[in-house]
This record gives C-alpha cells, structure tokens and sequence, in this order.
C-alpha cells in the first residue's frame, strides 16, 4: 500500500476502506459453489454497549461444505452482518471464527461468537456467510460472502472510540523521520478512557490485512511513535482489535512537500501565440493537476491553462500572450494527497 504514481486515485479514496475489517461493498467476485447455507441463528436481536467493551452473541449456522480434502474438515465460518440503519463508526460487523461442533463438514453445525463493538450503533442484518478465517491471506481464486438474508440485531452503542493523530514535523520531508502521536477519546465526552489502551501501529501491509505491532497507550489514551523516513511513503494506521474486526481505525498518509518548477519554451512570442510551458515536480507525483496562473492586477493570480503530471513526474502547460508586454505566470500545484499545495517561481513572456 505504497504510494504509487496515480496520486488522484489515492486522493479520492477513502482510506477507511484500506483498513482491515470493511468488507467489500460491492460484489468482487461469484460465492464459493462448495458452500451451503441453511440457517444461521442469533442468540440476541438487541444490545448495548459502551466504549471499548464488546457485547458477545453466540451464533450458530447450520451448513455444509462440499469438500473431500483432509484439511478443510477444519473449516471456520465468518457471519457478515450489514449495517441497515443508525449512525456509527462501523458500516458492517462480522463474527469470530465459528467452529464445527456437530455433524460432518458436508451437513454441520457451526457455532461462535458476534464481538458486538459500540461503534457498532445502529441496526444491522445478517447478510452472508464466508469461510475463514476473516481478514487472513486468500489462496487460490478469492470468493465473496454467499449470500443469507438473516436477523436483524439492534446496537445501542455509546461512548465510541474516536482516533485522532497528529505527525510531526506536520510535513514530512523526504529522506527524514518523523513521529506520529496517536491519541484515543470518547467521542461522548471528548476526554480519555483513563486506561491503558491496547493499540495496534501499523505500516502498509499490516493496516489492510492484519498484524500490526501492538502496543499500549497511557492512561491519557496517547501513545508517540517514532518511524523510519521510509515508512512515510506508506500507509500510516493505528486500531483498537475486537476479534476479527476493528472498533474503531484510523488511516493517513504523512503530509509531503512538493517540489515544483516550471520555465517557458519561449521568453517572448507575438501575441495570441501559444507558448508551452515545461515543468516538473520532484518525487515522481503522477496523475496530479497543475494550473498555469496568470497575474491580473497586481495581486489577483487566474487559472489559463490546466493540466495534469505524467507519470515522469514532468508536465506541459500552454500559455497565450494576450497583450504586449511583460506578463508574469506561474504554475500552481493544488494539494493532491499526501503532497502539498505549492506554487513554482514567477517568470514572465514577453508578448511582442
């Protein structure tokens, strides 16, 4: 989960949606053909629950596998559960790994339990079943949930975890470590917990699929970690783990600085003449827009030309001298996650 050339992409994503425990939204791929559902079962359809506790339901499904290989008679089942209704920090829930405690792999019973988390608030239903374990690595060809429309449980949850984080130095420059303060509130009160908090910190892989280094914080909910000058190219996240999702993450990529220059083809042409002008931005940032601003007045800076960096980290603007004259232009770099706003240089084309 490095940062890659297509940086308008990384900028429209939610970074939610990188971090372990979102099931996929929509439909990835067809569910597993080897796996039938008959029933699965709730022992709960309302709880409630505060702060960084879990309400456990028991869950049962009844099923069967259709497998003759030695090593899936160890098969574990993950129930999904889609949020439905209410406001939370979860969009769906998902149980722990069930365990086949009766029948035989082809006709069995599954049972375990639902960690109910309080950022969990809200109704959900029961929509399909997967084999496990939840987040662990897939081989072979990756199945979605098979579909079950089951119970619907309401979750009364309060005090909800909130993770917020605060890096220094607030941009980080290239080749430099940096810090990350991690900080763990009740969204209720805005204060901490008074606890120590386990807390896992993770770097690329871990935030999407799991394994994060745990730690704790202190009893004000803070927790500083130090990280390499290779780290900030990637993924930063930290989460509280209620099996085998998160109750609450949090996801960033460190701030960079942009570097930015641009010089015009030609220092002077006739007017109405298109001049290209050829610049680049440092660390390979492709796919982010530039603006060819022009100076109106003596302060007011308007947008000419637009264009968007190639993947060589260089791009190519057009400038129109409309007057004769020295014009003053610059090239403005709009903020374009992780890097920051940044304008070249003034320079000027003389319109003959």
């Amino acid at each position: 989960m490095r940062i890659k050339p297509v940086m308008a992409a990384l900028a429209s994503a939610s970074l939610a949606g990188l971090l372990l425990g979102a099931v996929p939204t929509a439909a990835q791929a067809d569910p597993d053909p080897n796996l039938t559902i008959t029933q699965v079962t709730l022992d709960r359809t309302s709880v409630a629950v505060s702060g960084l506790n879990t309400y456990p339901i028991n869950v049962t499904v009844k099923g069967g596998y259709n497998s003759t290989e030695p090593g899936d008679q160890g098969l574990v089942l993950n129930v999904i559960l889609k949020r439905t209704g209410g406001t939370g920090g979860r969009g769906d829930i998902v149980s722990a790994a069930l365990k086949r405690t009766s029948g035989t792999l082809a006709n069995g019973t599954w049972t375990g339990r639902l960690n109910v988390a309080s950022t969990a608030n809200g109704t959900f239903k029961v929509t399909g079943v997967m084999t496990g374990p939840y987040g662990g690595p897939v081989f072979g060809t990756p199945y979605d949930p098979t579909p079950y429309a089951g119970q619907t449980i309401t979750v009364k949850g309060t005090n909800q975890p909130r993770i917020t984080a605060a890096v220094n130095p607030r941009i980080v420059p290239f080749g430099k470590p940096y810090t990350i303060t991690w900080a763990v509130t009740n969204t209720a009160t805005g204060k901490p917990y008074g606890t120590r908090i386990p807390i896992g910190l993770g770097v690329d892989t871990p935030c999407a699929e799991g394994g994060s280094p745990m730690y704790r914080t202190g009893t004000n909910g803070v927790i500083t970690k130090a990280y390499a000058a290779s780290d900030a190219g990637a993924l930063n996240c930290a989460h509280i783990y209620a099996d085998p999702y998160y109750i609450v993450a949090q996801g960033l990529f460190p701030a960079r600085p942009t570097v930015i220059a641009a010089v015009p083809s030609k220092t002077s042409a006739k007017v109405g003449t298109i001049v290209p002008v050829n610049g680049s931005v440092a660390n390979w940032i492709g796919s982010c827009p530039v603006q060819l601003q022009r100076l109106y007045g003596r302060t007011q800076w308007k947008t000419v030309s637009i264009g968007t960096v190639r993947q060589s980290g260089r791009f190519t603007l057009n400038a129109q001298p409309s007057y004769k004259g020295l014009i003053p232009y610059r090239v403005y770099f709009p903020a374009c996650q992780p890097y920051v706003a940044a304008v070249t240089k003034t320079f000027t084309i003389k319109g003959l």
